[in-house]
């Protein structure tokens, strides 16, 4: 065949590839403006014609909210205050009182107020209940009442709060609040350094980097990275973070999208302070996103062993859309993968279950570290070394998110005097007024198995049961419920861990608390016997 003859079929072949790519962009953005017109009209007729006033902003967020509710949960509209606070987030740096403070309907609940800033200062305690800022009640505020209280540098703020049964006020002067990537590094012993790496913001590499040469220069030939808790970031900074330990021109991440200009590969772009010092990182099930990237790179890289408990499982990439009037949309445009190849997104929010909720993985890929060690996708980053007061169990995570664990250390520390961090220890006498505690509370929550029954005993259309059968479930029911308050102590050396960390914090700050753990944390204690073990570390990389 000539190649006149070549020309002639490929031309019409790739006329012919134009036209269905052309078509398809052209059906899509039909279909967008389509849907656009039908929305604005439907918008337009309902807030002129329903009998009742509207309230169009209400309205239009009501739906944004909903439309992006039925993707992943990190796809989000952010409205101008919106964009402002994940500005801060990301630099670090803020105007404000310095505190971790929880929002009610009623009330702004203080959770940690940081040592040395404003709302310290100001004599305000974790546990705290916030029901009045200057004049206006939070009760009455529509909109969220933590944002009275940031403001300018040096502007002033009184507060009205409940603490106890008694009611106080305190007048408050903000200051600009510096919230560290590393907020503690310290010598474990004479040759082994611990860096709590907190927060992925703009602050994480360089202050990582510092802590590193510190420690160095005060002895350190093995390094304990703690990513515990840490929810992520800045993907740069997981990059660079990474790049302090590994060589200039690894691959540590390639993100994957069905845009093409999102997908790249991110390799290390510098020297690094140090790529053979031995190296332990600690994850849990709150280290997520930028942290499981620097986890499962050095894992894939055999640059460090990991240990304690399997990460949260978040292998999905956001970036930010400007949109107008200072709008944005931060939008989930690709996937990482780490350097063997894997994902490691646990929850699948695009094929739900019957009940609306994302699937959990449970089927998983094998990979290979670069040295032939098996790894696996779909489900975090799974440990080298598990530690199983890192685990997360049903009944402790229930006990957190309900604010039990947290309400009981409010009352323990306004019953307990502790001078001196080493004069702490919660004893087997605390744990049994934790019981108590928990069985006088309100609290409670079903498990899995009373999900269950329950349905089976409401569900008559498939099953009919006599009453004698009714019965014995609604007998197993209160068995299963008695048998709840038995498993506090079945898990009471996780629950008791939570526990401590909750009151340390409210006696000696989160400082004391990383002073504490260097004594008394299961995950640290083993990861520096491991780096004292030359041998068992080299055998497990290899």
């Amino acid at each position: 065949m000539n190649r006149f003859m070549k020309k002639r079929i490929l031309i019409p072949l790739f006329a012919i590839t134009l036209l269905i790519a052309g078509s398809s962009f052209k059906s899509d953005f039909f279909e967008i403006a389509k849907q656009i017109e039908i929305f604005t009209t439907l918008f337009k007729e309902l807030n002129m014609n329903y009998v009742d006033e509207t309230n169009p902003a209400e309205l239009m967020d009501t739906a944004i909210k909903n439309m992006l509710g039925e993707l992943d949960p990190y796809t989000k509209f952010l409205n101008e205050q919106d964009v402002e606070t994940y500005k801060i987030n990301n630099a670090g740096e803020y105007s404000g009182i310095g505190a971790v403070v929880r929002s009610y309907p009623d009330k702004l609940l203080i959770v940690e107020p940081y040592k040395g800033y404003p709302a310290d200062n100001a004599g305000l305690k974790a546990g705290d209940e916030i029901v009045k800022i200057g004049d206006i009640s939070v009760v009455n505020f529509e909109d969220n009442a933590s944002e009275l209280l940031k403001g300018a540098n040096g502007t002033s703020v009184t507060v009205t709060y409940n603490r106890q049964g008694e009611t106080k006020s305190a007048k408050i002067t903000r200051s600009a609040v510096e919230v560290d990537a590393v907020p503690f590094y310290k010598m474990i012993d004479a040759s082994t350094g611990y860096i709590v790496l907190a927060k992925f913001n703009a602050k994480a590499s360089g202050q990582t980097k510092e802590a590193l040469i510190d420690l160095k220069g005060k002895g350190a030939e093995k390094i304990v990275l703690d990513l515990r808790g840490n929810p992520g970031g800045l993907l740069s900074e997981a990059i660079n973070v990474t790049n302090l330990f590994v060589p200039k021109g690894e691959l540590i991440v390639t993100t994957k999208s069905k845009v093409k200009k999102f997908n790249r590969e991110y390799h290390t772009k510098n020297k690094a302070v140090d790529a053979e010092i031995p190296l332990v990182v600690l994850v849990d099930g709150g280290s997520a996103s930028a942290s499981e990237i620097v986890s499962g790179s050095l894992q894939d890289l055999d640059r460090a062993v990991v240990l304690g408990a399997r990460s949260f499982g978040k292998g999905l990439v956001q970036r930010p859309l400007k949109l107008t009037y200072g709008t944005q949309l931060k939008v989930t445009i690709s996937r990482y993968y780490t350097p063997s190849g894997r994902c490691i997104q646990s929850l699948d929010y695009w094929n739900r279950d019957e009940n609306g909720n994302a699937v959990k993985t449970s089927t998983f890929n094998d990979f290979t570290t670069r040295n032939g060690r098996k790894v696996q996708d779909g489900g975090g980053v799974l440990p080298d070394i598990e530690i199983s007061a890192t685990k997360a169990n049903e009944l402790t995570t229930a006990l957190l998110q309900n604010h039990v664990v947290f309400d009981f250390a409010t009352n323990y520390y306004y019953s307990n005097q502790v001078q001196n961090l080493n004069d702490f220890k919660f004893t087997e006498g605390d744990f049994q007024e934790f019981k108590n505690y928990v069985s006088k509370s309100d609290f409670s929550f079903e498990t899995k198995t009373e999900r269950v029954l329950k349905q089976a005993m409401t569900n008559r259309e498939e099953v009919i049961f006599n009453d004698a059968i009714e019965d014995d479930f609604k007998t197993l029911l209160v068995d299963i419920d008695k048998s709840k308050l038995a498993a506090l102590e079945n898990y009471q050396k996780e629950i008791q861990s939570k526990l401590e960390d909750e009151i340390v914090k409210r006696y000696f700050y989160r400082e004391g608390l990383y002073e504490y753990y260097l004594t008394h944390d299961d995950a640290i204690m083993a990861a520096t016997e491991l780096l004292g073990n030359t041998a068992e570390y080299v055998k497990i990389l290899k």
